[in-house]
């Protein structure tokens, strides 16, 4: 149910970077360590960790200029549960081009060899670098894959900029209204998402979100901002107070 926001630019021959702001829900009882450097075997690397599972919901390479998020999303995966693997190795082995993740992360991510079907339930898995994003979606029968045009895109649990997902037909051109070239860029998203948060948590509409009574565990938590270009990722970190409700937040 996590929300994923992408400024792409008009030409990347521009030096404008591509911009990125993810929320995360996930059940606050799920414990996860906030934006860091936990995984010895991929130094470098920083990211949101889930200690359960030990993957990434975000993680990035600031010296590369990588960066990838991975979102939730319906499917019709009949697989026993024990026999799939966690959501969080898919961003991993986007970012570090694992072995046997496929023609490049997003091809296949966590599916093991080329063109085998991923062994996790559905995601959409979103990737930045300098010369763009792109995002592939796992819906439980089939791999698909999108570069993104550029301007402002959105990413929730269905397709990209998916006019059925009621947070996107409300703000999705709202986040075209700021200006990416500011230095405090996210200031802007910041702004609308406090916006958005005036129709309550639990609203379809709501970006920052209680989605219990959808029969969900999941609550909005936290949110991170990045900047990918030529001279590297920035990515920054903010929790909020309060899981499902929005305050004020400070990305450092």
């Amino acid at each position: 149910m996590c929300t994923v926001i992408v400024h792409v630019p008009e030409s990347a021959a521009t030096g404008e970077p591509v911009r990125l702001l993810a929320v995360r829900d996930e059940d606050p009882a799920r414990t996860w360590d906030p934006l860091g450097e936990w995984w010895p075997e991929h130094p470098g690397v920083i990211g949101v960790r889930d200690r359960r599972a030990g993957g990434a919901w975000l993680a990035a390479d600031p010296a590369a200029g990588r960066v990838a998020v991975i979102l939730n999303r319906a499917d019709v995966v009949t697989e026993p549960e024990e026999t799939l693997g966690s959501r969080g190795h898919v961003v991993l082995d986007a970012l570090t081009g694992a072995a046997g993740s496929g023609s490049g992360a997003a091809g296949a991510a966590g599916s093991g060899a080329a063109g085998e079907r991923p062994r996790t339930h559905g995601y959409n898995l979103v990737e930045v670098t300098a010369a763009g994003a792109r995002v592939t979606m796992w819906d439980g029968a089939t791999v698909r894959t999108v570069d993104l045009a550029p301007g402002i895109h959105m990413i929730a649990h269905d397709d990209v900029d998916d006019p059925a997902t009621a947070r996107i037909s409300a703000w999705h051109d709202a986040f075209g209204d700021t200006d990416p070239h500011d230095a405090h860029w996210w200031e802007g998203w910041l702004d609308v998402l406090e916006r958005t948060s005036a129709v309550g948590s639990v609203d379809d509409r709501a970006i920052v979100r209680d989605n219990r009574p959808f029969g969900y565990p999941t609550l909005s938590l936290l949110v991170c901002a990045a900047s990918v270009g030529s001279d590297g990722a920035d990515v920054r970190y903010g929790e909020f107070d309060e899981p499902g409700r929005w305050n004020r937040l400070t990305l450092r």
